[in-house]
């Protein structure tokens, strides 16, 4: 008895030792980490994006500062915020560029000539946020201490080498799918082959001719502005840290960007491309799982909608003071009068385009958990990036009213894929707005086709959430992860595009011709050159 006890105490014992040792094994966890946000791009819109990974890792139990130019609308009761704002001056030409761009038809050639006139201040007043005492107080006061910093996309890869300010890896939130300056840091191959994404190609289709023309002049002109923004960050880097000697080079810093967050799915939106591990996709972050209960108003106000209901709204970029009074009775007139509810995104409910008992007018609205609701028919939006991903999620049918950036590629995306319609905001007429509403609503077609994708966009091996949380955690477990970086990113563009190796060759072949040509010269005479000389001779004897 008293030997079968000890047996069984001593497989207890080892029992315990090998679960022990497999615990040791398995990767350990980054609970409370200290994560650091740095949002200094002055578009909401993308700003909903980066804050939906910084509320997903604040759920998570860690520790996250955020700073930004703007106030958030998705936060966290554990999040700290730092808000660094414009000035009103700056805020009051930043809203004329908006206005002027609503009268223009909608193009990205459009949406680049106004960045860099009326809209240059998206791009030059980001450094104006790290020059701030408050951001640099983070990093001057030396209690402070981050495992991984985030850097919010948007015309400021001079912003990676905060990894190296703080002394930690460095992570890139991109409210879009791969593009040309998130490839250049992460190392992700730039196909000519791979449409812009202003280029509306149908999912696993190849583009025709016209198509690839304007893709391939396109790439050359990003190609174009993407070494005069260089020039620029150059500038803005020097600015920043040139006097402090422990800061890397600016090229040094562009080799430190341990991954990139994509809001996109290309398996489901498209197009297909190559991808580096380095590039996740967590296209619909900021949709919720399960929606958050409705304002009560607003609640009420779809519950009377016997017809459904339609959500407007062109995104947090676009106010209706940018847009011609003409045009705002124009879509008064139409939604007036239309037998569905509609909920119109609104700034100033004191002064509103007019009084409709089927209008709701609401300055801020939970636009996700709106389109989750069923009695929704319809979603009238600008096509920005993030309310398309959420009607689709939802597979509410969408009727597109671009402006700039990448809406006009969104909505004709939307369109060739048989998700709804588009019409220019500029010169809309109220008979065609009516009757595009009117299709889009009562074709089923539209809401079939979106009920499918929908089912698509869902269907992953883990969330958008879940892949935020595991992919963050990873790079703080092994220090940065530099062993999935991309070789491209050491190398430079003659050893990237292998030019070397084409000149060499190039090279190789006139060396070979010419070798060639003087043997076959010399092969010409020797067999060719006698039998003249004989010919020659043998007329001179005749003679």
């Amino acid at each position: 008895m008293t030997q079968n006890r000890s047996t069984w105490i001593g497989c207890s014992l080892g029992g315990l030792l090998v679960a022990l040792l497999a615990l040791q094994t398995m990767p350990q966890g980054t609970e409370g980490a200290n994560i650091l946000g740095v949002f200094t791009s002055h578009s909401p819109s993308h700003f909903i994006v980066h804050m939906s990974i910084m509320k997903t890792l604040a759920e998570k139990g860690h520790n996250v500062t955020v700073v930004s130019s703007v106030p958030p609308k998705v936060t966290h009761k554990s999040i700290n915020h730092i808000v660094v704002p414009m000035s009103a001056e700056d805020e009051k030409v930043l809203n004329d560029g908006m206005a002027g761009m609503v009268k223009e038809k909608p193009s990205i050639w459009n949406t680049m000539k106004s960045i860099f006139s009326s809209l240059a201040l998206l791009i030059d007043k980001q450094v104006d946020v790290l020059e701030d005492p408050r951001f640099q107080e983070l990093y001057l006061n030396k209690g402070n201490k981050f495992d991984v910093v985030f850097v919010g996309f948007f015309f400021n890869t001079y912003q990676v080498a905060l990894g190296a300010r703080f002394n930690c890896p460095v992570i890139i939130s991109w409210s879009g799918p791969p593009m040309m300056m998130v490839n250049e840091v992460l190392g992700n191959p730039e196909l000519s082959s791979v449409p812009q994404m202003h280029i509306s190609a149908p999912p696993g289709q190849p583009m025709n001719f016209q198509q690839r023309m304007q893709n391939f002049a396109s790439t050359l002109g990003f190609n174009a502005l993407n070494i005069f923004l260089n020039h620029k960050y150059n500038k803005f880097y020097d600015r920043l840290w040139s006097k402090d000697k422990s800061m890397p080079t600016f090229a040094q810093a562009k080799r430190n960007v341990s991954l990139a967050f994509c809001n996109g799915h290309g398996i489901s939106e498209g197009p297909i491309r190559p991808n580096v591990p380095g590039v996740i996709e967590i296209g619909g972050i900021q949709v919720k799982s399960k929606p958050d209960p409705l304002p009560e108003d607003i609640q009420e106000f779809l519950e009377k909608g016997k017809h459904g209901a339609i959500l407007f709204s062109l995104g947090s970029n676009l106010k209706g003071e940018h847009i011609q009074p003409e045009v705002v009775k124009t879509i008064f007139k139409g939604l007036s009068s239309l037998k569905q509810q509609v909920i119109w995104k609104w700034e100033d409910p004191k002064n509103t385009p007019g009084k409709s008992a089927n209008i709701l007018y609401k300055k801020w609205l939970p636009q996700d958990d709106i389109l989750a609701h069923p009695k929704l028919k319809l979603f009238i939006t600008h096509a920005g990036k993030g309310g398309v991903a959420e009607a689709q999620y939802h597979g509410v049918p969408m009727l597109a009213l671009p402006v700039f950036a990448d809406q006009p590629g969104n909505a004709d995306k939307l369109v060739a894929s048989g998700y709804g319609l588009q019409l220019p905001l500029a010169t809309l007429d109220v008979d065609e707005f009516k009757a595009a509403i009117k299709e889009v609503i009562e074709n089923p077609k539209y809401a079939k086709t979106l009920k499918s994708f929908s089912q698509l966009y869902r269907d992953r091996p883990l969330s958008p959430q879940e892949s935020v949380v595991y992919w963050t955690e990873y790079v703080i477990r092994h220090h940065g992860a530099a062993h999935m970086q991309s070789p491209l990113v050491h190398m430079n563009f003659i050893a990237s595009n292998n030019l070397d190796i084409y000149i060499i060759a190039a090279l190789v072949l006139y060396i070979v011709f010419i070798i060639n040509k003087i043997v076959w010269k010399f092969v010409w005479r020797k067999l060719f050159g006698k039998s003249n000389k004989v010919s020659k001779g043998k007329k001179v004897k005749k003679q």
